[in-house]
């Protein structure tokens, strides 16, 4: 990616990723780190964690944080744990969630809707309201928010992790307001389609009918998410991309996608 020479030369120096072991969340570490962008990442896998660090220490400096951003006891400890300067964060990057099952709202996993509920919507706010307070400190910051086109757009047997995406766009919505006084930037980042763990994750390790989501089409890879992000975090002073909407050039729309 290339990125123009003032923007990078005005862009920020120091990122917090969550779900930063995989997916888009590592992509995401990676292209900040071909920026210069210092890293902190964080997430429940420290084997994996320990790899991209591994991968990118020679180029940035990178601090690791595990904990699962569903318990709030675990996020503060961990987020608070950090020296100052490392509490001076210029991008949140609000990337961990998760989908679990897909079946009617009529026949959902109470499991599954606390699994994504909790991940989706309570994490990034447990994550955000530690931050938050940090950017407003010091009048800056740009906080990068997840959703999906399943926040814009409802389909079967996916109510639940629908709803929890379009939280996400409300929340982003509700953050570019209220942050607005303290010149805080927001960017909603909605992906569609995206072959990463998402889909193993969904069908809980059924290989065959993960694989079977990318049948047919060429689907966004992690990449694409963060070459967009990347872009996005190194505007000037005085762009925000707001709402971005990703999608492979086969999907139309969560279920019409042009298969061969």
């Amino acid at each position: 990616m290339n990125v123009p020479h003032s923007s990078i030369e005005t862009m920020a120096k120091l990122a917090l990723i969550t779900g930063a072991s995989s997916g888009i969340g590592k992509a995401t570490a990676e292209a900040f780190a071909a920026l210069g962008i210092n890293l902190i990442l964080c997430g429940r896998r420290i084997e994996r964690l320990e790899e991209v660090k591994a991968n990118l220490s020679s180029k940035v400096e990178v601090h690791l944080l595990t904990f699962d951003v569903r318990n709030n006891e675990d996020v503060v400890a961990a987020l608070n744990s950090l020296p100052p300067s490392l509490k001076e964060v210029d991008i949140l990057i609000n990337n961990a969630g998760n989908a679990h099952g897909m079946s009617s709202i009529q026949e959902g996993d109470l499991a599954d809707w606390d699994a994504m509920i909790d991940g989706n919507v309570k994490g990034l706010l447990y994550v955000s309201k530690v931050v938050m307070p940090w950017m407003i400190a010091r009048k800056s910051g740009h906080i990068v928010n997840l959703s999906s086109i399943a926040g814009k757009q409802t389909y079967p047997n996916g109510a639940v992790y629908c709803a929890s995406k379009a939280a996400v766009e409300s929340i982003s919505e509700g953050m570019r307001l209220d942050l607005n006084p303290h010149g805080i930037k927001v960017t909603n980042v909605a992906p569609g389609a995206v072959e990463t763990e998402f889909s193993m994750v969904r069908f809980k390790g059924d290989e065959n009918r993960s694989q079977s989501v990318y049948q047919g089409y060429e689907a966004l890879k992690a990449e694409d998410i963060a070459d967009i992000i990347a872009f996005t975090v190194t505007r000037p002073p005085h762009v925000v991309m707001a709402d971005i909407l990703i999608l492979p050039t086969a999907q139309a729309s969560p279920y019409v996608l042009k298969r061969t």
